[in-house]
């Protein structure tokens, strides 16, 4: 029965099915909102858990279960992992459903930008202000505001 198995495991291996990687038993049900916000945060950021765990101080599977079993982590950790991540923290707890009909998770490339923008000197936000105002009166043909 064991060779059996082997020779099963090794075929889904061979057809792309199943990976050396992929270990344990499948989860029963979905991963916390919190969980799935901080895989999609570390994933954007580029992290692995274990490199998210070396930020943090912790262990690759106290990443593992923060992503997919708890559901109550304490307001700590999650600003550490806003900290470590470099998103605000409402990007790791908002709102259950987003009400303008986007997913919730990391922000966009373009939200990121605005975030950068509003954190220059008032001098260089006016200077992209007005460069995004020459911008969308030229695609737009409009007048923007």
């Amino acid at each position: 029965m064991q060779a059996s198995l082997n020779s099963h495991s090794t075929a889904l291996a061979q057809n792309g099915v199943y990976s050396a990687d992929m270990a344990g038993r499948p989860p029963t049900k979905d991963a916390p909102n919190f969980g799935k916000r901080l895989s999609a945060a570390r994933r954007l950021k580029g992290l692995s858990q274990e490199a998210l765990a070396k930020l943090l101080g912790t262990t690759r599977v106290n990443i593992g279960y923060y992503e997919r079993k708890a559901t109550n982590p304490t307001l700590e950790f999650i600003q550490r992992c806003a900290d470590a991540l470099e998103v605000p923290l409402s990007d790791l707890i908002g709102p259950e459903a987003s009400k303008n009909g986007h997913k919730p998770g990391p922000p966009s490339k373009l939200q990121q930008q605005i975030e950068e923008i509003r954190r220059l000197p008032r001098s260089k936000q006016r200077f992209v202000s007005e460069l995004l105002d020459t911008v969308l009166q030229k695609a737009g043909g409009g007048k923007a505001a």
